[in-house]
């Protein structure tokens, strides 16, 4: 469903002579959708002027800094970043002038994915309506007595140090909140409040702001008067936090056995166990479809980087599910069959029957030419649409591309996919299957030096993808890796270059060898460099041949070389010496 909501805001001086209340929203720009949106009200404090100003450049900066925040800032970490700057920024021009000048209340609400989230100091409120509930979400900032109800104890700008109240929750369609001074709130009741909110024939956001004010100001407020209400109508995806906070929330299921139900589901057949994620198949008992469903292992059950890294997998398998990549990609469920929500934690996708490419390799089944390349096709399309994603799949290989009974063959397992939103743990963490590893990530740049020399390794990216998929096009159409197995305590090697598969399998063409070659090339400055470059080399086949990749220098294949030529050479010009001095006649 797509984001929608309805804004509206009124504000009046009532019976002063300046309007010192200020409010703001703000909606993302195209692209940043995911940032959300944000609202916020202010109550500059009259005592020692100013006021209004500090007000208006509160909301102003928090509305427009917060979109240049970085989207993978959660969003209380973003909002107390700017009213933390904005209140120094404050409180250093009030210690220069006395007396104090310059403060204001606040509270703002940021609408996010499907939750919210809320910052609060001072003694503006926030209410949210829910399922013809009101319910205040803010505690006033004020002194607890009728003649010193307007005494703050907390504002904007008073002191170095400001605490701030923050709270999140889970966004619903149908939620009203509702945003007002003292001005308001103060002499509209708790009934009269919920009299005008909470009909169910009330009218616009604009509209209804407009009548808290105008009830206020007859109610006969001696304040500003200032309401901002927004009502979600719909919302978006679950973005990142909110997975991340229902994979923390929600209890891990217990290990399955063949038989056991979960929220409807009857587990059928394990099918993996990794010793970090658990695969099990399972049936729907109304409908009896299967589906794969996926979780913890027990053991990791309670590592919180652990179900960091599920919930983004779960957030990276729904992105790729509402693009135009999601036909090369396993279908997750949000929901049940049954329509309601997991009652724990796990990942549920649809089951395709068929094999994976290494099932079929290790059934010894023999790849043709025009089957690797169909294959090898379909895995660039789909790379190709992960990446125009900002997304590196990481651990392409034959046994995480499956092709279904129904012809389509998809990519499996986002578990290690990075896309600049991962847990900091998973970033750093040498994912992949070591045998198909670009030679970067192993500290090798293909000019000098091997894994384990001084350069660094890189991170993984586009190009390490389509090294991993090389490689598998080059293991179909011999049935061997190009630099061998690798294992997984070992490291990358990669001091000569790979022979060329024709060489192995005399039905692969020749252009079609130097397709392979230049794809797993040691040097990545001779590899492709997008997922369409290569899959225009691939569609075009013999009409337009690419050049075959140069040979790598021996010097560079092997740093080495010079000093193992320059010992061989002393060794045998000193065993000649021996022979010389002790055999022939002086």
């Amino acid at each position: 469903m797509a984001f929608d909501i309805d804004i509206g805001f009124a504000s009046l001086a009532g019976r002063k002579d300046i309007n010192e209340d200020f409010c703001a929203a703000m909606l993302p720009e195209p692209g940043h959708e995911g940032m959300g949106s944000i609202v916020a009200i202010a109550d500059g404090v009259s005592t020692g002027g100013m006021g209004k100003e500090a007000a208006q450049t509160t909301v102003t900066s928090l509305v427009r800094d917060y979109y240049g925040t970085p989207e993978t800032w959660d969003t209380t970490v973003a909002l107390d970043r700017i009213i933390s700057a904005q209140n120094s920024w404050l409180a250093g021009l009030n210690r220069r002038r006395q007396p104090t000048l310059g403060l204001t209340t606040l509270t703002a609400v940021v609408l996010r994915g499907q939750s919210y989230a809320l910052a609060h100091v001072g003694d503006t409120r926030a209410y949210l309506l829910r399922d013809g509930r009101l319910s205040l979400l803010t505690s006033d900032h004020a002194v607890d007595h009728p003649d010193l109800k307007h005494q703050l104890l907390r504002c904007v700008g008073a002191e170095d140090t400001l605490v701030v109240d923050y709270s999140q929750g889970e966004l619903q369609v149908g939620d009203m909140f509702v945003l007002l001074s003292d001005g308001v709130h103060n002499v509209l009741s708790a009934k009269r409040l919920f009299a005008l909110v909470g009909s169910e024939d009330r009218p616009d956001s604009q509209t209804l702001s407009r009548q808290l004010v105008d009830a206020a100001i007859a109610a006969g407020t001696t304040d500003n008067a200032t309401a901002l209400v927004v009502r979600v109508l719909g919302l978006l995806d679950a973005s990142l936090q909110d997975e991340n906070r229902q994979a923390l929330a929600m209890p891990m299921p217990a290990r399955l056995k063949v038989g056991d139900k979960l929220d409807g589901l009857v587990m059928t057949a394990p099918v993996a166990d990794n010793g970090i994620n658990v695969l099990y198949q399972v049936r729907d008992a109304k409908t009896q479809k299967l589906y794969a469903l996926k979780t913890l292992h027990p053991a990791r059950a309670h590592d919180p980087e652990e179900r960091g890294m599920l919930a983004h997998e779960a957030w990276v398998a729904k992105r790729m599910q509402s693009s135009s990549a999601g036909a090369y990609f396993v279908n997750i469920h949000e929901r049940l069959p049954n329509g309601l929500s997991p009652s724990a934690f796990y990942l549920l996708y649809d089951w395709h029957a068929g094999e994976t490419l290494q099932q079929l390799l290790d059934h010894k089944q023999r790849f043709g030419v025009q089957q690797a390349l169909m294959s090898a096709a379909q895995v660039a399309r789909a790379l190709g649409r992960l990446h125009r994603q900002s997304v590196i799949h990481r651990d392409i290989k034959p046994a995480n591309l499956h092709q279904g009974e129904d012809g389509v063959l998809r990519v499996l397992d986002l578990g290690v996919a990075l896309s600049g939103r991962e847990p900091d743990s998973m970033r750093t963490l040498h994912a992949g299957t070591p045998s198909y590893i670009n030679p970067e990530q192993w500290g090798f740049n293909g000019k000098a030096g091997g894994a384990g020399s001084d350069v660094p390794p890189e991170l993984p990216d586009a190009q390490s993808d389509l090294f991993a998929l090389g490689v598998t096009l080059y293991q179909l159409l011999t049935g061997k890796l190009p630099y061998g197995d690798v294992l997984p305590y070992q490291v990358g090697r990669y001091f000569r270059d790979p022979v060329a598969p024709s060489r192995h399998n005399p039905e692969v063409p020749i252009w079609l060898d130097h397709v392979v070659l230049k794809a797993v090339a040691r040097d990545k400055r001779q590899r492709f460099e997008t997922a369409e470059e290569l899959l225009l080399a691939l569609d075009r086949g013999a009409s337009r041949p690419l050049t075959a990749p140069p040979a790598t220098p021996l010097i560079q294949r092997d740093p080495t070389a010079l000093w193992k030529i320059g010992l061989s050479v002393s060794v045998l010009f000193n065993l000649l010496l021996i022979y010389w001095l002790l055999f022939l006649p002086k």
